[in-house]
């Protein structure tokens, strides 16, 4: 009976106590009213600019600011995703989704990545049409409207950073504000130089540079939110320290099928099957090493299964 001596030891995901390399932990229960109320007035604010800024663009005749109203717009539409999916993240694990409903953080980032990248494709579209043959632009009402843009933009990515370090999701919704707040510079500068130029072209010209700054600020968001939608090890975990760590404890002889991933863009879980031919070490052995996994490692949930070595269980996913 090869399996008699296998113990499954769990680290219950959700503690909220320990603080983890990320500068995320520890705050768990402030972070639902933080982050809520940070989207409610983020929302509330870019909601009624989006309108004011296509009713200027549309009179003014710039693309550059329709575009950004409809950039505005994605960006609203990215932060109720990424509100929504915050507040499930909070949901109890249930008999069905026994991790809660962590992971709709991934799947929200990912999904604001992709609507800001389909953002991008339509302004450069309508841009680029425009280039051949520039309309005439009211520069000043660009630059006013701009200018009031940045100040949204700016206060919605301030009510964001905090949780933007250790959260991709809130990071999503951070880089969407501090985007927007760039594109608004960009709209300012357009607007002056028409003023002073009547090169109106420069309406179409900035609206695809600005496509192209978002679009390199966003890959890394999709490459990241997508490993984490395929089960890889974030981004923030080194899983050969790990492997090192748990070969080096007293009386593992071996280690084998490390499986890390995130659970959720903030929490992550491993299970590994642990070689110790002296037999199961304790309670209190089980219960530092989660320890260590937790505060060293930023491992939240860890299922560790002790083995004699005695027949051979290597998984069959491992090469």
């Amino acid at each position: 009976m090869p399996h008699t001596d296998n113990h499954h030891h769990h680290a219950h995901a959700g503690h909220d106590h320990s603080a983890h390399a990320h500068g995320h932990g520890g705050h768990h229960h402030a972070a639902p009213t933080d982050h809520g109320n940070a989207f409610k007035i983020a929302i509330a604010l870019n909601t009624g600019f989006i309108v004011v800024e296509f009713f200027y663009g549309y009179i003014a005749n710039s693309t550059a600011l329709m575009a950004d109203a409809g950039h505005n717009l994605s960006d609203v539409l990215g932060l109720l995703l990424a509100w929504g999916a915050a507040v499930l993240a909070k949901r109890a694990p249930n008999a069905r989704y026994t991790y809660g409903l962590r992971s709709t953080s991934i799947l929200a980032a990912l999904g604001n990545a992709m609507l800001l990248l389909l953002a991008c494709g339509a302004i450069a579209w309508e841009a680029t049409l425009r280039l051949s043959q520039p309309p005439a632009v009211a520069g000043m009402t660009v630059t006013l409207v701009a200018l009031a843009g940045i100040a949204v933009n700016g206060l919605s990515a301030w009510l964001f950073v905090k949780g933007s370090k250790g959260d991709l999701n809130i990071r999503g919704a951070y880089l969407h504000m501090m985007a927007d707040a760039v594109v608004s510079m960009g709209v300012v500068v357009a607007g002056i130089a028409m003023l002073l130029t009547g090169w109106y072209w420069l309406d179409s010209a900035v609206s695809i540079v600005i496509v192209a700054v978002i679009v390199a600020g966003t890959w890394g968001l999709l490459r990241e939110s997508t490993q984490l939608a395929l089960n890889a090890v974030p981004a923030n975990i080194e899983s050969d320290a790990i492997a090192e760590y748990l070969l080096r404890r007293p009386g593992v002889s071996d280690i084998h099928d490390l499986h890390i991933w995130g659970m959720s863009t903030t929490e992550s879980a491993l299970t590994v099957h642990l070689v110790m031919p002296g037999g199961y070490p304790g309670d209190t052995f089980m219960d530092e090493l989660m320890h260590e996994l937790k505060s060293r490692f930023s491992i939240h949930h860890s299922t560790l299964q002790i083995e004699q070595g005695t027949t051979s269980h290597a998984c069959i996913l491992h090469v």
